[in-house]
C-alpha cells in the first residue's frame, strides 16, 4: 500500500503540460489512443501488483521508468498526426488533398450551423463565417496555391499537423504551427510550394507515382479520352499546358489539323501511295487521322523524341485499332521500311530527333509543328523531301511574328518588323521567306499553296520544286518592304542592286515631302510573291466537303475568294475535273486530258518539255496574282463620319474598276489593288456625317459625291492649299478636313 500511494502521488505531481498532448491526441484518435492508454494502464497495474513487497528504493526506480514510458507514449501520440514516410501500408487520405473545390466545401457543409468554419484552418486563424465568404477563402487561400498531381490538388493546410522547428523560447513552440502541404505519394509534410513541386518531380523521376493513401476508387487509367474527326486519343491530365505535360494536345488547333488533312488528301489524289511524316507526334492525333481516313493512300510515320509521348502514341494506335510498327534505331531505317505494300495498313512510330529522321529518310509530305518557331528544322525538312512533295509547318511563336517581341523576330528570322495594320500577313510572309532561304540552300524552289495566320498560329503549306532554276526564281521574290508610318502606305522595293538616292520616291504617297523628318521604315526581308494557289484551294475545299470538315469549309471559301480577289457573290464551285483543267497556277498535277503520270512517280525526273510548259503556264498566270496586303476600313475611317457597310464598300470599290475581296487575316480588312488615296477617296465619298440621317442621305447624294470625287482626282497640287481657307460653314468644314488630311497628291500611279 505504501508503494501504491507513492506511485499515485508521483502521477498526481506530473505537470499538466506533459500530460496535455497525450490527452488531446487520445481525444482526437480514440481507437489508437484508447489501446495505447489501456496498455499503459495495464503496465501500471501490473507494476502495482508486483511492487507490493518491495522497499522504497525499488518503488522510486519503478516510478522513474514509468514516468519515462509515459513521456515516450505522449510523444508518439503527438506525432501520430504526422504521417510516417517509411510506412508502406495504406492510410486515409488527408482532407487537404481533393479533386475539386466543391469537395472542400462539402467538408465545411457537414455541420448544420449557418456560419461554417474552414476545414483547413484552426479557429484561431479563421473564424466561422457564412458560405459566400468561406467560398472566397477556400478558393483564394487554399485552392489557388495548391499543387496538382494526377487529377488531385494538394491544398495548403494550416492545421496543427506540422510543428514549427523548436527555435522559439518557452511553451510557444508547441502552440504555434506552420502552413504546409501533404504529399499524396509519401505522406510527407513540406512547407513551401516550390519545394513541394520539386518533391513530386523527384517521385516521378524515380517512378514512384502510386499513392499510399486509400483514395476514392477510380479507373486504372487516368488518361482522358478525346474524340476528333472520328479518332480517339488518350491525353494526360494537363494536356493543354505544354510546360506540364509531355504529350501536348491543343483543342484550339482543330482547324489547323483539318487544313493540313485537306492538303494531304489533295496530294494523295495526285499519286499513291505517299509517305508522310508527322515529325512532332505528341499524342499522335494528326497521324492517326491521316491513316484512318486516307487508309492505303498514305504510309504514315509518327515521330517524337520523348519516350512518354511514344508510349502514348502506341496506346492511341491500339485504341483506334491500328497496327503499330515501332522503330527506334537510326541505322537500318530504310531496310525496315523496304516492304511497300505490307506496311500500308500500319503506322510506324519512331523515337528520334526530328532533324535525324528527316536526314535519314525521304518523304512526300512533311509536317512540322514544334513548340515555338520551326526555323531549326527547315534545313532537314528540305534535305530529302521528294520532288513535287509538300512541306507544311505551323509556327506558334506569335509574340515574335506579330511584332510584340521584335528582337526575337530578328534573332530567329533575320527580319526587321514593326506593328502595322497588316501584321498577320507580315508574319506569314516572314515565315515563307525563311522557308524559301532554307529550300534554296538545298537547290530547291517553292510554290506557296496556302498561308494562314490566325490568333494562335501561322500555317504555311508549300510545294517543293527541285532544281537550281526554281530555287533562283523563288529567291528573287524575297524583297524589302517600304512602309510609311504616317499614312500606312506600303510597297516592295524594286529589284536591283543599285543604291537609290531617294527611296521615298517609290512610295505612292508624298508624306516625306509634306511631313518633317523620316517618315518611312524598311521592313524585311519578306516574301513578295503570292500567298495562295487557287486550284489547290478549290481541291482542298472539295476534300473538306467530302470528309465533312465543317470548320474548315468557311475558311477555305474565304481563301478561294481572297486568292482570286473576288467577293463571295462571284464565288463558284467547279467539279474536280474542271479544277484540274483550269485552276492550277503552277501546280504540277495529273489531269484527265494530259498524260503527266510518268513524272509524278517518286524519284523520276521530269522531261525538259514538261518543265518548259509548266514554266510557261506559271508565268502566264502570275499576272493574275492577288494584290499584296490589305487595308483595314476602321483604320482609315474619317472622324465624325459614318462608314458604309463593309459588303457595300466592296461593291463600291468593284464598281470603280478595282479588284477587291475580303481577307481572313482581318475581319474588317479589304484586299484590293486600289492605291491608298483612292481607297480613302471612295470611303469618304460613301460616308455620311454622324449628325444627319446617314442611311437615308447616302443614296440621295451619290451622284453629287461622284462628281465631287472626280473633281478631287482632277485637282492640281496648288488647289490643295486653297481648300484650307474655305468658308466656315458645315459643308466647307467637311471639305477642308478631307482635303487637309488626305491630300490629292498622295494619289496615284
Amino acid at each position: 500500500m505504501a508503494a501504491e500511494e507513492i506511485v499515485g502521488a508521483s502521477l498526481a505531481q506530473l505537470s499538466p503540460e506533459r500530460r496535455q498532448p497525450g490527452q488531446e491526441d487520445s481525444d482526437e484518435e480514440k481507437p489508437e489512443g484508447g489501446s495505447e492508454t489501456a496498455a499503459l494502464n495495464g503496465v501500471v497495474v501490473s507494476g502495482k501488483e508486483k511492487s507490493n513487497n518491495l522497499d522504497m528504493k525499488d518503488a522510486g526506480s519503478e516510478m522513474e521508468t514509468e514516468e519515462k514510458g509515459m513521456e515516450e507514449e505522449s510523444a508518439r501520440e503527438s506525432d501520430s498526426n504526422i504521417l510516417d514516410v517509411s510506412s508502406d501500408y495504406p492510410r486515409e487520405k488527408h482532407i487537404s488533398i481533393q479533386r475539386h473545390l466543391a469537395d472542400l466545401e462539402k467538408l465545411a457543409n457537414l455541420k448544420e450551423d449557418e456560419k461554417k468554419p474552414c476545414p483547413l484552418c484552426p479557429e484561431e486563424k479563421f473564424k466561422a463565417c457564412y458560405s459566400h465568404k468561406l467560398h472566397r477563402h477556400l478558393q483564394n487561400l487554399h485552392w489557388k496555391v495548391s499543387v496538382e498531381f494526377e487529377g488531385y490538388r494538394m491544398c495548403i493546410c494550416h492545421l496543427p499537423c506540422h510543428p514549427v522547428k523548436p527555435n522559439l523560447v518557452g511553451d510557444q513552440t508547441l502552440s504555434k504551427m506552420g502552413a504546409h502541404y501533404h504529399c499524396i505519394i509519401c505522406s510527407a509534410t513540406i512547407t513551401r510550394r516550390t519545394d513541394m513541386i520539386g518533391h513530386i518531380n523527384r517521385h516521378v523521376n524515380k517512378g514512384e507515382t502510386e499513392s499510399r493513401f486509400i483514395t476514392v476508387p477510380a479507373p486504372k487509367s487516368s488518361h482522358e479520352v478525346l474524340k476528333e474527326l472520328a479518332t480517339d486519343v488518350q491525353v494526360l491530365p494537363n494536356y493543354s499546358t505544354p510546360q506540364k505535360t509531355d504529350s501536348y494536345f491543343n483543342p484550339k488547333m482543330k482547324l489547323n489539323r483539318q487544313l493540313i488533312f485537306c492538303a494531304l488528301a489533295v496530294l494523295a489524289e495526285e499519286r499513291k501511295p505517299i509517305e508522310c511524316l508527322d515529325a512532332f507526334g505528341a499524342t499522335g492525333i494528326m497521324g492517326l487521322q491521316w491513316a484512318k481516313h486516307l487508309r492505303s493512300s498514305v504510309k504514315v510515320t509518327i515521330n517524337d523524341c520523348n519516350e512518354n509521348s511514344v508510349t502514348m502514341i502506341q496506346e492511341n494506335c491500339h485504341l483506334n485499332k491500328m497496327k503499330v510498327k515501332l522503330n527506334t534505331k537510326e541505322d537500318d531505317n530504310d531496310e525496315a521500311l523496304g516492304d511497300g505494300e505490307e506496311n500500308t495498313d500500319t503506322i510506324e512510330v519512331t523515337k528520334m530527333d526530328a532533324n535525324v529522321i528527316m536526314h535519314l529518310r525521304s518523304f512526300d509530305f512533311i509536317h512540322l509543328d514544334p513548340y515555338g518557331t520551326s526555323v531549326n528544322y527547315l534545313d532537314s525538312a528540305f534535305r530529302n523531301v521528294r520532288n513535287l512533295g509538300i512541306v507544311s509547318l505551323t509556327s506558334t511563336d506569335t509574340s515574335s511574328l506579330y511584332a510584340k517581341a521584335q528582337h526575337v523576330a530578328l534573332r530567329h528570322y533575320g527580319c526587321n518588323i514593326v506593328r502595322t495594320e497588316y501584321y498577320k500577313e507580315l508574319a506569314a510572309r516572314i515565315v515563307i521567306a525563311a522557308v524559301t532561304r532554307a529550300a534554296a540552300r538545298c537547290n530547291k524552289g517553292i510554290e506557296v499553296l496556302l498561308a494562314v495566320a490566325l490568333e494562335h498560329f501561322v500555317l504555311v503549306v508549300v510545294r517543293v520544286l527541285r532544281g537550281p532554276s526554281p530555287a533562283d526564281n523563288s529567291a528573287k521574290k524575297i524583297r524589302y518592304l517600304i512602309h510609311c508610318q504616317w499614312c500606312e502606305e506600303r510597297i516592295f522595293q524594286r529589284e536591283g542592286n543599285m543604291v537609290e538616292e531617294n527611296p521615298y520616291q517609290q512610295l505612292p504617297c508624298d508624306c516625306h515631302g509634306s511631313m518633317p523628318g523620316k517618315t518611312a521604315v524598311v521592313l524585311g526581308p519578306l516574301w513578295s510573291g503570292a500567298l495562295f494557289n487557287t486550284g489547290f484551294l478549290r481541291r482542298m475545299l472539295f476534300e473538306a466537303v467530302q470528309y465533312g470538315l465543317d470548320e474548315a469549309q468557311p475558311l477555305l471559301k474565304t481563301l478561294v475568294c481572297e486568292a482570286e480577289c473576288t467577293t463571295s457573290k462571284h464565288f463558284t464551285t467547279h467539279s474536280p475535273c474542271d479544277e484540274n483543267k483550269q485552276e492550277e497556277c503552277g501546280v504540277y498535277i495529273k489531269t484527265p486530258n494530259n498524260s503527266a503520270e510518268s513524272y509524278l512517280v517518286p524519284g523520276k525526273r521530269k522531261s525538259n518539255e514538261v518543265i518548259r510548259n509548266a514554266a510557261k503556264r506559271q508565268k502566264a498566270e502570275n499576272s493574275a496574282e492577288h494584290p499584296a496586303f490589305y487595308y483595314n476600313i476602321h483604320r482609315h475611317s474619317i472622324k465624325g463620319m459614318n462608314m458604309p457597310k463593309l459588303n457595300k464598300f466592296l461593291c463600291y470599290l468593284s464598281e470603280a474598276g478595282y479588284r477587291v475581296s475580303r481577307t481572313h487575316f482581318d475581319p474588317m480588312g479589304v484586299r484590293t489593288n486600289a492605291p491608298l488615296a483612292q481607297f480613302k477617296t471612295i470611303l469618304m465619298k460613301y460616308s455620311t456625317p454622324t449628325y444627319t440621317g446617314g442611311q437615308a442621305e447616302g443614296p440621295l447624294h451619290r451622284a453629287e459625291d461622284v462628281q465631287a470625287g472626280e473633281q478631287v482626282e482632277a485637282a492640281a497640287d496648288g488647289k490643295v492649299e486653297d481648300a484650307e481657307f474655305l468658308e466656315d460653314d458645315k459643308s466647307g468644314v467637311a471639305a477642308a478636313v478631307f482635303t487637309k488630311d488626305y491630300p490629292t497628291h498622295c494619289a496615284a500611279d
